[in-house]
C-alpha cells in the first residue's frame, strides 16, 4: 500500500472486494451459467413464464445493493465490486431474474445492475425494471424520458419484464392510476413497445386498494390489456392478513388465487416482510429450528412462497453474500412445505399479527427525509426490540431494567442521534410515498414518546 493515509472508505472498499472475492472463490467453480453444480447443491428450481420459458424461482431484488457509509449529504455510493461478485455468484448458481427500478438506491440501482450484468452473456439473465412514481405531474414526456433512461442505465436494447410500478396507493388510488398510465397514453405506448419487442413481458406491481387490483384484472379479462405477470407482496404473515389495516386492503391469498386462476404468473416481493421474518422471536424460531435445525429461519419464508405453483419468481433483496448463499441453497432445489408445516406457519402468523409491529419493509421509498430522519432504521429498531421482548411495561421488574438499557443502547448504535424519531416535525411528506400506508409521523411520535419514557425511568 503506497499511501499510508488510506481513508476509511478506501479501506472498506478494499476489504469488501477481498471478502466478496474470497467467498465466491470458496463457493463456486467453473460451470455453465444457469446451473448449480457446486457446493453440493442440486439444480436451481425453475418455473415457467407465460411463454413457456424457464425462470429461476429465486430472483435478485436490486433495491438493496451493498453501499459504503453515507457521505455528509446522506448520499450512498454503491460498492460496485461487491455487486459484481454477488451477480457472478448468483448467475453461476442459476439465478436468472434481476429486478430493479429507476428510484432504487437514490436512483443508482439501475446503472449498478447494468454494469454487473453487462459482463455476462445477454441470454444468461433477464432484467425487470419499472415505470416508477415521479415527483410532480406524471406527463407522457416525463414518463417516456424515464422509460428510455432505463435502457441506457441497464445497457440493453430490450427489457425482459417491465412493470407499472406500485399501483393502488394514494388518497384516490383509482384516479392516481389513471393519471399515471391511462390518461397520458403511456400504457398504450408500452403495449406498442411490447409488440415491437422492446419489452418482452408487461405487468405491474401492486400495493394497496383491492379495487385497483380487481380493476386491472378486469381489463385483462376483457382483453383490453393482457398482463404477462403481476408482482405482489406475499409471505406467510400476509397470506391471510392484510398487510395494513386500511379498510380496502387485501391479503396475499386473495391476490394469488385471483392471478393463479387466470394463469397470470406471480412474482413475489417482500417474502421476508422487509427482513422481519428472518428474525422472528425465540418462541417462534424454536418451532422451526426443531424441525429443520440445519436450515435458516429465513428459508421457511422462501419455501412458503415457492410451495405455491403459480409463483414464477420470488424476489430477495440480498445485500450480503451470506444471504445470497442461503437463499440459493433453499431453492437448489426447493423442498415444498407439507400440510403440517404450512399449518405451523399459519399458527405463527396468527400470533405474530397480535404484536403492535410497524409494517415497514425498509423499501426506502420514504427516503430521503428532508429533516434527516432515518425512517426505516427507526422502525426496524423498534420492531426488532419488540420482537425480541425488550419492550416491557412493568417498570419495577428486573426484566424491564435490562430491556430499557438494551433498547436505549441499541438505538444509539443502530440510528445516529440526529436521525432518530424525536427530530420528526410531522411534515407528512413521507406518507404518500409509503406503499404500506404507514402513518409515519404519528408512528414517529409514538416511538419518541416511548423512548423518552424509557430515558425518564432510568
Amino acid at each position: 500500500m503506497k499511501d499510508n493515509n488510506i481513508t476509511r472508505r478506501d479501506f472498506l472498499k478494499t476489504a469488501g472486494i477481498a471478502a466478496a472475492a474470497a467467498t465466491v472463490a470458496a463457493c463456486t467453480s467453473k460451470g455453465k451459467a444457469g446451473s448449480s453444480q457446486t457446493d453440493g447443491l442440486g439444480e436451481m428450481t425453475l418455473r415457467k413464464n407465460n411463454k413457456g420459458e424457464d425462470i429461476a424461482i429465486l430472483g435478485y431484488g436490486c433495491m438493496r445493493w451493498p453501499t459504503f457509509p453515507p457521505d455528509e449529504n446522506g448520499q450512498k455510493e454503491i460498492d460496485q465490486e461487491a455487486v459484481n461478485a454477488m451477480v457472478d455468484y448468483a448467475i453461476e448458481h442459476g439465478v436468472t431474474y434481476f429486478d430493479t427500478a429507476p428510484i432504487y438506491l437514490q436512483g443508482k440501482s439501475e446503472a449498478a445492475t447494468g454494469l454487473a450484468l453487462k459482463r455476462h452473456p445477454r441470454e444468461s439473465f433477464t432484467i425487470a425494471t419499472k415505470l416508477s412514481t415521479q415527483r410532480g405531474e406524471p406527463t407522457r414526456e416525463r414518463s417516456l424520458k424515464m422509460y428510455y433512461a432505463s435502457f441506457e442505465n441497464l445497457q440493453v436494447d430490450y427489457i425482459d419484464y417491465y412493470l407499472l410500478h406500485s399501483i393502488g396507493g394514494g388518497d384516490d388510488p383509482m384516479a392516481k392510476l389513471k393519471e399515471r398510465f391511462f390518461d397520458n397514453g403511456v400504457l398504450d405506448f408500452l403495449v406498442e413497445e411490447r409488440k415491437a419487442g422492446h419489452i418482452r413481458n408487461l405487468g405491474w406491481s401492486f400495493h394497496g386498494d383491492v379495487r385497483v387490483f380487481d380493476y386491472m384484472l378486469s381489463l385483462h379479462d376483457q382483453g383490453k390489456y393482457i398482463w404477462d405477470f403481476v408482482q405482489i407482496q406475499m409471505n406467510y404473515i400476509d397470506w391471510k392478513n392484510a398487510h395494513t389495516r386500511d379498510e380496502e386492503e387485501v391479503n396475499a391469498e386473495y391476490m394469488y388465487n385471483e392471478l393463479a386462476k387466470r394463469g397470470i404468473p406471480v412474482v413475489i416481493m417482500e417474502p421476508l416482510l422487509g427482513g422481519a421474518l428472518a428474525h422472528i422471536n425465540d418462541h417462534f424460531a424454536e418451532q422451526l429450528l426443531t424441525r429443520e435445525p440445519q436450515k435458516s429461519i429465513a428459508s421457511w419464508a422462501f419455501r412458503f412462497c415457492g410451495t405455491h405453483p403459480g409463483v414464477m419468481c420470488v424476489l430477495s433483496g440480498m445485500t450480503y453474500m451470506e444471504n445470497l448463499v442461503d437463499n440459493v441453497s433453499t431453492y437448489s432445489p426447493l423442498k415444498p412445505l407439507n400440510e403440517e408445516e404450512l399449518a405451523i406457519l399459519e399458527d405463527i402468523a396468527q400470533e405474530y399479527v397480535k404484536y403492535p409491529l410497524i409494517p415497514c419493509t425498509a423499501c426506502q421509498y420514504c427516503m430521503p427525509c428532508p429533516y434527516g430522519i432515518n425512517i426505516p432504521a427507526v422502525f426496524a429498531h423498534y420492531n426488532k426490540c419488540l420482537n425480541e421482548g425488550f419492550i416491557n411495561e412493568d417498570t419495577q421488574s428486573e426484566q424491564y431494567r435490562k430491556a430499557r438499557r438494551a433498547y436505549l443502547i441499541s438505538l444509539d448504535r443502530n440510528v445516529e442521534t440526529i436521525r432518530q424519531a424525536n427530530h420528526c416535525i410531522g411534515c407528512g411528506q413521507c406518507i404518500s410515498s409509503c406503499p404500506q400506508h404507514i402513518a409515519i409521523p404519528s408512528q414517529m411520535r409514538r416511538i419518541d414518546i416511548y423512548t423518552e419514557k424509557l430515558k425518564r425511568n432510568g
